[in-house]
């Protein structure tokens, strides 16, 4: 991914922050998110939308395991798995009271974290119809692999306020 993919890549973070705020809006939703590899970029850049004081609801940095098991009821183990974006979502639905909430969980790298090669990132997002787990493979250096884990877990906030 060159330098210009990652402003591509911002670009299009941009169009489907858009796209959210208006679904939000439109469907009066609320929305909320739980990161830990992304370690409040995603909020950040939820909260900087149009109308976002309206229906985003906030967001919970996780990034210590303590704060995982803790505050979020991650069970103990591994916190880059299916397990923990689960529950990371679902406590931060309850917690914060957001119709639809997604989770991050991974490894950025450069190092591999729980046994997982770094770039692997684990997704949950909460709505409705339940919680839906997903789990991606990023390549890139660390800058790159949060760029990719933004954009896709803004997609996913989308497709579900789409739904």
């Amino acid at each position: 991914m060159a330098d210009d993919d990652i402003v591509e890549g911002t670009d299009r973070s941009d169009d489907l922050i858009e796209r959210l705020a208006d679904l939000a809006s439109e469907r009066s939703l609320t929305v909320g998110c739980a990161e830990s590899l992304t370690a409040g970029t995603l909020a950040a850049r939820i909260g900087a939308a149009k109308g976002s004081s309206e229906w985003f609801r906030g967001g919970i940095v996780a990034y210590s395991r303590e704060v995982k098991h803790g505050l979020l009821r991650v069970p103990e183990g591994p916190v880059v798995s299916e397990q923990a974006v689960r529950a990371m979502a679902e406590s931060t639905s309850r917690l914060l009271e957001a119709e639809i909430v997604v989770a991050v969980s991974g490894a950025g790298g450069p190092d591999s974290q729980d046994g997982r090669p770094p770039g692997t990132v684990w997704f949950a997002t909460t709505g409705p119809e339940g919680t839906r787990c997903e789990v991606k493979q990023f390549d890139g250096d660390p800058q790159k692999v949060l760029a990719r884990t933004v954009r896709h877990a803004l997609t996913l906030l989308v497709d579900r306020a789409q739904a």
